[in-house]
Order: structure tokens, then C-alpha cells, then sequence
């Protein structure tokens, strides 16, 4: 007899690895202790910690988990799509491997996805391992306004009149599902017919600000975005950006530039927008130089030099 065909899973996990350490292992462990059936696909970029070792040591074989390595660091959004096509279910979560979840996490998600067809991507809340809500779980999408009065520690004394702001864990949290205009990054669960009309992540960024940017274009397709606050996870936040700090903080303010070029630039005067990108770059420097001013600001002169 031939044998027979793996059942089809309710949810396809990707995880998009880099030198995450022992917690790739236990992120795959605890989806895998999920009360539906799920399939693991790790995209690895090139990683060199033995944190594919150690994951193969304890899935044992699991033929619910496929290791995809990419053998060099793709950055976040190449990483997952190159595992897209590995996927088979309807819902797919896009998780990070220093996220942590519980065995009804999916169950209870997948429940209220079933009842909203309209709903395309689904965020739950996103604890510190101390159990503190982390500032991405409900956030609005930033603008030059709303990030300028983050930066300048002045949105508690100037309220936006439309209550859009970064920060919102000093509110509290909501009884029901809302719907929200961004989540966390970390934990991203979307249904495969939204995927298919909005497209896959943007490639165009190497690493941060591509989930803002998949959330603009779920909702500008009609798709909307909610966070179920009843239901949360463990995220050890930056297990895969400690080894290069100065390098992630370039590859972080190239994503502002790009998002804000991309969804933001036209909406403003043009003189405005220049001095918007130049600000981004202007802070960049000023987060550098406390790593390391002459490579940083070597750096700055390049970029503005073409």
C-alpha cells in the first residue's frame, strides 16, 4: 500500500532563524505542543551559533518541521517568503524565534478568524518575559507627527485629537478584539486569501519596518487588522540583533527611509519630505555614535554622498 498523505495543517508556521540560540529550540518546541495541527518551516539565514543543532537535537526527526537553509543572511522578508512556497495551510503565522507560545495560542486565534471572514491578519498581545505588554501590540502607524513626539517623550502632553499614538501600554488594555492599525512583528497570523490579494512581505527592506509596511497595504486592501487581548505570548525581544548593533540600526532607519518614501513622501511638500529623510539619517547618526562614531558617521557621509 502507498503511503498516505499527511494530513493538511490548520495553521503554517514560518520562523525566520539568525543566530537566535537556544531559543529557536524552544520556540519550535512550544509550537509543536499546539492542540491543532501545525507545520514548522525554519528559514535559517546563514546562521553560526548552533542553533540549528540544537533545534535538530530536540525536534528528533518531527516531520512536522522542515529546515530551509539559505546558507547567507537574506534579511527578514526574503527569509519568509522563500518558505511560502513550503506552506500548505489556510492561516499562516509569521513568528520570531524568540516568541513563545502556549498550546491554545493557535486554537483560540483560529477560532475567532473562523467567525470573521473579513479579518486578514490577527496580533495577540506581546508580553516581555516579565509579563509587561511590549509597545508594538497596538500601535498606530507612524507618521513624521506621531514619531517626532515619540522621539521628543511629548505624547502624553500632546495627544493627537484622533488618539493615533506609538505608545499605548498606559491605556487600558481592551476587553474584546479591536481592530487595530498595526501589531507586533513577532507574531503575525494571516489568512493565505488576504496573502494572496495584498502579496508577500516587501523585499525591498533588509530587516524593520517591512511588517509596517504589509500593514498598509492589508488595509489598503480592504483587509482588517485585529488584536485578540485575551490571548498572549512570551517574546524575548532582539535575540537575533545582538551581534551586530550598528549594523541593525543601519538596516532599521534604511526601513524608515523606505517606508516613508513609499506610503508617506507625496502626501507631503517636498521640502518637508527632503527634511523628513534627512532627519531619519540625522538620527541615525546620533544612535551610532554611541557604538562606533567614526564608522557611523563614515557611513553617513557615503549615503549622502551619491
Amino acid at each position: 500500500m502507498s503511503p498516505q498523505p499527511e494530513p493538511t495543517p490548520a495553521v503554517s508556521l514560518i520562523v525566520v532563524n539568525y543566530n537566535a540560540g537556544g531559543l529557536l529550540a524552544d520556540c519550535v518546541s512550544a509550537a509543536l505542543a499546539s492542540e491543532i495541527a501545525v507545520e514548522i518551516i525554519v528559514s535559517d539565514n546563514g546562521s553560526h551559533d548552533g542553533s540549528l543543532d540544537r533545534l535538530r537535537q530536540a525536534s528528533a526527526g518531527d516531520p512536522r518541521l522542515t529546515i530551509l537553509e539559505n546558507g547567507t543572511n537574506l534579511g527578514f522578508a526574503k527569509a519568509n517568503n522563500r518558505a511560502l512556497p513550503l506552506t500548505r495551510a489556510e492561516r499562516l503565522l509569521f513568528l520570531n524565534p524568540d516568541c513563545l507560545i502556549a498550546p491554545d495560542t493557535l486554537k483560540r486565534l483560529l477560532a475567532f478568524m473562523d467567525g470573521h471572514p473579513e479579518v486578514g491578519m490577527v496580533g495577540c498581545l506581546v508580553l516581555d518575559p516579565d509579563g509587561s505588554e511590549q509597545v508594538a501590540c497596538r500601535r498606530s502607524i507612524p507618521d513624521p507627527w506621531i514619531a517626532l513626539k515619540r522621539l521628543l517623550r511629548l505624547e502624553r502632553w500632546m495627544p493627537s485629537s484622533d488618539g493615533r499614538r506609538l505608545d499605548r501600554r498606559r491605556e487600558p488594555l481592551p476587553r474584546e478584539p479591536v481592530e487595530v492599525e498595526a501589531i507586533s512583528g513577532s507574531f503575525m497570523l494571516v489568512s493565505r486569501r488576504a496573502l494572496a490579494e495584498v502579496g508577500p512581505l516587501d523585499e525591498g527592506y533588509f530587516l524593520h519596518c517591512e511588517d509596517l509596511d504589509w500593514f498598509v497595504r492589508f488595509r489598503e486592501q480592504g483587509w482588517k487588522i485585529v488584536l485578540v487581548p485575551d490571548v498572549s505570548v512570551i517574546h524575548h525581544k532582539g535575540a537575533c540583533s545582538t551581534g551586530q548593533p550598528l549594523a541593525v540600526e543601519r538596516h532599521k532607519h534604511r526601513g524608515m527611509e523606505r517606508f516613508f518614501r513609499k506610503h508617506q513622501y507625496g502626501r507631503y511638500p517636498r521640502p518637508f519630505s527632503v527634511l523628513v529623510v534627512l532627519g531619519i539619517w540625522l538620527h541615525f547618526g546620533l544612535r551610532a555614535a554611541r557604538l562606533g562614531p567614526g564608522r557611523a558617521f563614515s557611513w553617513l557621509g557615503t549615503r549622502f554622498a551619491r
